[in-house]
């Protein structure tokens, strides 16, 4: 429970009672009607008080919780001695229990708001049977009035019927501004990694024209001398690691560039996707990053299922899913592909048996330049993520440490 709520609620009960305040005296003077007005000044003072009371509990408790049920069952029985002050059921003040009812649900949960409301009940109850049946005295002599079983019971039922629709009420908006805060708090992490690739692509596109033709032409320089001079076996080495290095940072070079490159729709064709995650297979196995240890299953080379799209972004698409599972697998499991059609939609699920992403990791999943592996560059699921997104398609990520990962790319079918 947020500090910041807790002192809110005490903020608005300030308010409420200075309204009360004013509202009881213009009511006094202008109307006529009588309310006991010391005791209702004392009431009030005793709000005040524990209004500053309730300031230092907050500013030294870190007890949220403790904090707002003490408040709201302390209300009650303010608002219960007003309503007695008042003269029962023929004063006015009764829907007063509304407000800690709504606080209850805002504050603390659905429970806590129906657990407010019987209480209400209970003590509007208690009130009333005890004026009705002599048990309790009027506040005043001249507030005693006749009233007939049935006048009592339908002013009950009605109460305890406003007290619980009132927590419902409260407990499906509350509900509902919670979603709602909650996808704004996605839509806002959205919209940063959004950012941040749009940056990524920025950046992308100017080192990949200031760097990629001076790091071919030393490459090219490079293994020009190591087959035309006569080298030592450490030299050898020396050429073979700046050759490999050169190869890296081209590699490096090539997904900035997928990640800056918009989505080129005149290459569209109709392709089969199990036929494409076998080339990246093969692409992957030639490369030597799938090893023995690695058992492959799914119904990519069973079912056929067509869409119109670019293929080669496809082949990025499950080259990084695919070598991140590897990834997280080193000493070998399971590397699950599946393909499926779902309500005009093409589901792509990519499973391993590996080391899983915790929450954290799950939140910078998709940004550039965050790995959760040891060198880890941070731009394959980057690149993923922006080729989905030229798609309009999204990602549905599901994972646990130590229990493996999966990753469901959904894609809109499209008409050619």
């Amino acid at each position: 429970m947020e500090k910041k709520r807790i002192f809110n609620l005490i903020v608005y009960r300030l308010i409420a009672v200075s309204a009360l305040l004013v509202a009881v005296v213009i009511l006094q003077y202008s109307t006529g009607t009588y309310i006991p007005i010391i005791p209702f000044y004392y009431l009030i003072g005793l709000a005040y008080l524990l209004s500053i009371g309730y300031l230092i509990f907050w500013a030294v408790s870190k007890n949220y919780q403790l904090q707002a049920y003490l408040q709201i069952i302390l209300d009650l029985l303010l608002i219960t001695t007003l309503v007695y002050i008042s003269g029962g059921l023929m004063g006015s003040f009764y829907f007063l229990y509304l407000f800690p009812i709504m606080a209850a649900s805002l504050l603390i949960g659905p429970r806590a708001s129906l657990l407010v409301a019987s209480l209400s009940a209970i003590l509007f109850g208690l009130l009333v049977d005890g004026l009705y049946f002599r048990l309790i005295p009027y506040f005043l002599p001249e507030q005693k009035v006749t009233l007939s079983l049935g006048q009592v019971l339908t002013t009950l039922i009605t109460a305890w019927a406003v007290f619980f629709v009132m927590s419902i009420l409260m407990n499906v908006l509350s509900g509902r501004l919670k979603k709602i805060q909650e996808e704004l708090v996605r839509a806002k992490k959205e919209l940063e990694v959004r950012e941040r690739l749009a940056t990524a692509g920025k950046l992308a596109a100017q080192l990949a024209h200031e760097i990629r033709n001076p790091l071919a032409a030393v490459s090219g320089a490079v293994q020009v001398l190591r087959d035309e001079l006569e080298l030592k076996d450490d030299q050898q080495k020396l050429m073979g690691i700046i050759l490999k290095e050169s190869e890296r940072v081209s590699q490096i070079i090539e997904q900035f560039l997928d990640l800056a490159s918009p989505l080129g729709k005149k290459t569209f064709v109709t392709f089969d996707v199990g036929t494409v995650v076998e080339e990246t297979l093969t692409m992957l196995e030639a490369a030597g990053e799938l090893n023995g240890r690695i058992k492959i299953v799914g119904n990519f080379r069973n079912e056929k299922f067509k869409y119109y799209g670019n293929p080669n972004q496809f082949k990025q698409v499950f080259w990084n899913l695919i070598r991140n599972a590897i990834k997280a697998m080193p000493d070998g499991g399971t590397l699950g592909i599946d393909l499926a059609e779902h309500r005009r939609e093409l589901r792509i699920s990519i499973s391993d048996t590996g080391r899983g992403f915790n929450d954290e990791e799950k939140q910078h999943l998709f940004e550039p330049f965050f790995s959760s592996f040891e060198n880890g560059r941070g731009l394959g699921m980057s690149v993923v993520r922006r080729i989905v997104d030229d798609y309009e398609g999204r990602i549905l990520v599901r994972s646990s440490p130590k229990k493996g990962t999966t990753i469901t790319v959904v894609f809109p079918v499209r008409k050619e």
